[in-house]
């Protein structure tokens, strides 16, 4: 991507505001050039371009749907340096999901979906989409199946494939169809998901605001601590978690906002904390070894704990960013409210209980070693550094989610409303899907 900006060493709100509107240039390899004006930095995360010509080996060729290329934040890099990255096939997204470049169950679907959409469009492009459907369709899911294996305990990223599966497979079977009618079928789907994950996190902060308000004992402020990072990074926009911040926010409803460090990926230190800084929200920075007390201070009285999830069994028990569980215990002995917000595609029915989830656990290198700039150096030039911080020699074990169970939760927010349990402590999330389109 060509354009007169860059973001090494600049404030990331200025930066943002001074790249909207920038001439911008694409080139791909394939020879297809796009040209048009930054529309959109999306949370820090999707890059939208707004088309204004399109050319294929020098002469003006018709679009074939709305996704042409897509940049992604990488987040190793934050907050230090706010840096974009370009994925633009299946296996630059398994590589930015797998390598946690970009994270968070919503935001790794629509990255992986988007991909897909950019590959299939680059192929159409330089005229190498096979013309036959069945063919394009059998293509397309073995991507997906590839996908999906990036990160299997986030179910959003399996109910997206399902989903572009089951467009594929609908427009192969359709009188006529051809491989560039499955593919621009794709394509759109992928856009769709997009702009209704952003949809859904609105409402889901509403919902949520409104609830903790309800349930705030007549206070005219709620104080609440979240953890990991569930904002715009971890979604297409405004977020799961920090989207509901963001409402008690926008509603003068915050009186303050406490987040995690979030060991050992630190994703509340470096994302969660750089996005509370950007949108210039009363917020304080905790350990994760600090959550009780902060619970038990009298002046901090705090008023609810929000955190997002990676997986919802049917039977409301959560599977989210390790500590999660720890927290609700907290929350329980301390009579804090614990809430878990989810759009409704992070919700798995086929998942009787939480014992049935896959629980991830990843390199040791990641508790062992944290990566960073030195403290001393000034904004510009910034050389990231990985320091080993334990014991060489010594065992680790680190599961990347724990499970919380749904005795723990007071109330599941999506982008529908907030499921409470019944008389007997039950959570019926089946009636969330009832005459449903996600289903």
């Amino acid at each position: 991507m060509e354009n007169g900006a860059s973001s090494d060493g600049k404030d990331p709100s200025a930066f943002l505001g001074e790249i909207i509107g920038a001439p911008v240039t694409v080139k791909l390899n394939s020879g297809v050039v796009y040209k048009g004006e930054l529309q959109s930095v999306d949370g820090y995360m999707n890059i939208a371009l707004e088309k204004s010509e399109e050319f294929v080996n020098g002469k003006l060729s018709r679009s074939y749907g709305d996704a042409f290329i897509r940049g992604n934040n990488d987040q190793l890099q934050l907050p230090y340096v706010e840096r974009y990255i370009t994925v633009q096939s299946s296996e630059e997204a398994w590589h930015a999901i797998k390598d946690m470049r970009v994270r968070g169950a919503p935001a790794i679907a629509i990255v992986a979906a988007l991909a897909l959409a950019s590959e299939l469009h680059r192929l159409m492009a330089c005229n190498n989409i096979p013309s036959e459907a069945p063919e394009v369709q059998a293509f397309i899911a073995k991507k997906l199946d590839y996908l999906v294996s990036s990160r299997p305990t986030a179910v959003n990223l399996a109910d997206a494939a399902r989903k572009l599966r089951a467009v594929a497979s609908d427009h192969t079977q359709r009188p006529g169809s051809t491989g560039r009618s499955v593919a621009t079928a794709l394509i759109q789907a992928a856009e769709e998901m997009l702009k209704k994950d952003i949809e859904d996190n609105k409402n889901i902060g509403k919902h949520g605001a409104q609830w903790i308000m309800a349930n705030a004992a007549g206070k005219p402020k709620a104080t609440v601590l979240t953890h990991c990072n569930t904002g715009s990074l971890a979604t297409s926009g405004y977020g799961t978690a920090l989207g509901v911040i963001r409402a008690l926010a926008s509603a003068d409803n915050l009186n303050h906002a406490y987040c995690t460090e979030t060991r050992p990926y630190n994703q509340g230190s470096r994302l969660t904390a750089f996005e509370l800084v950007h949108d210039r929200l009363p917020a304080t920075l905790i350990t994760d070894s600090m959550a009780a007390a902060l619970l038990a201070k009298s002046g901090s009285k705090v008023d609810a704990i929000v955190v997002g999830a990676d997986r919802v069994a049917a039977n409301g028990d959560t599977a989210n960013k390790i500590g999660t569980y720890g927290l609700a215990v907290l929350a329980r002995y301390h009579g804090v409210k614990f809430l878990v917000a989810a759009p409704l595609t992070t919700i798995d029915l086929a998942t009787p209980s939480g014992n049935e989830i896959i629980i991830e656990e990843r390199a040791a290198s990641e508790v062992t070693n944290v990566r960073g700039p030195r403290a001393s150096n000034s904004t510009n030039g910034i050389e990231l550094e990985t320091v080993r911080i334990a014991a060489d020699g010594i065992d680790v074990w680190n599961p990347a989610f724990d499970v919380t169970p749904s005795t723990l939760i007071d109330g599941i927010i999506t982008e529908r409303g907030v499921v409470e349990k019944d008389a007997s402590g039950q959570f019926h999330l089946e009636d969330l899907f009832r005459n449903s389109s996600s289903t």
